[in-house]
């Protein structure tokens, strides 16, 4: 049996970055981009990866380099089985002994903000619940993908890309503090792709930059009370909660001056 599959880039709509701060977001799917993942049976658990390290020459070293960091992706898919069987250890679930191989490769261009490590390992918790048929609910996947990231690898993040990658199309999402912290997920709430007007994605790879580099701050002066960025990502939050609002109404023009807020 031969698994395939795939996780999509996204794109923060309004209310980005607020979700890693109590706020409110929505997100859209981008299938231009995605990480596929290839899952199969075999004698021992292996990790192979569609990255290159034979080179035709320098540049096309520093390119590659460029596009997939030193590190690759393997990481993202050991953090990601660690966090299934963790899932399944507190479920009670006994998974059977089979080992498998799994590939991985992506077309997410890196660090531009389209979200492409999440999206390796959503598309690796989904290859094995399908392998191992066990059923992770909706609601509570991007929870455990984050975990792989936050606790695995220490990357600083939050729930909104992992969110709209599980459920795909737009989804606004409400992550109330006390609701958090006491159900482990935010309030989601899908909207229509169809409601929604064309979107251009722009994105320059010359810019890219680690996000941890940016929200880390961000977050301490947060966790600080520094009322500045309190304040502000209270707006942020509100932005979405009326973009959601204009959008079930079909006012484009109301969203259009949301976007641009």
């Amino acid at each position: 049996m031969i698994i395939e599959t795939r996780a999509f880039a996204r794109a923060g709509l309004l209310g980005n970055p607020s979700d890693g701060f109590f706020g409110k977001t929505i997100s859209i799917i981008v299938r231009n981009f995605g990480a596929s993942v290839l899952l199969y049976e075999s004698p021992e658990l292996r990790i192979e990866e569609d990255e290159e390290y034979a080179f035709r020459n320098l540049r096309h070293f520093t390119d590659t380099i460029s596009k997939t960091g030193y590190y690759g992706g393997k990481r993202l898919v050991k953090a990601a089985i660690k966090k299934f069987c963790d899932y399944c250890d507190e479920q009670g679930i006994k998974l059977p002994y089979r080992n498998f191989t799994v590939r991985f490769s992506t077309t997410i261009p890196r660090q531009v903000g389209l979200s492409g490590s999440s999206a390796i390992i959503t598309a690796t918790f989904k290859a094995l619940m399908q392998f191992f048929e066990v059923q992770i609910p909706m609601e509570m996947l991007p929870t455990w993908v984050l975990r792989a990231e936050t606790e695995e690898l220490a990357i600083t993040a939050g729930l909104q890309d992992r969110v709209i990658q599980a459920y795909e199309g737009c989804v606004f999402m409400d992550f109330d503090k006390d609701f958090l912290q006491a159900n482990q997920r935010g309030r989601y709430e899908q909207i229509d792709p169809a409601l929604l007007p064309n979107f251009y994605i722009a994105y320059k790879t010359e810019l890219s930059k680690v996000s941890g580099a940016v929200h880390n701050p961000i977050k301490e002066r947060f966790e600080a009370g520094d009322p500045l960025v309190c304040d502000t990502m209270a707006e942020i939050a509100q932005v979405a909660e009326d973009g959601k609002q204009a959008i079930l109404q079909g006012d484009m023009e109301r969203l259009n001056a949301l976007i641009n807020k």
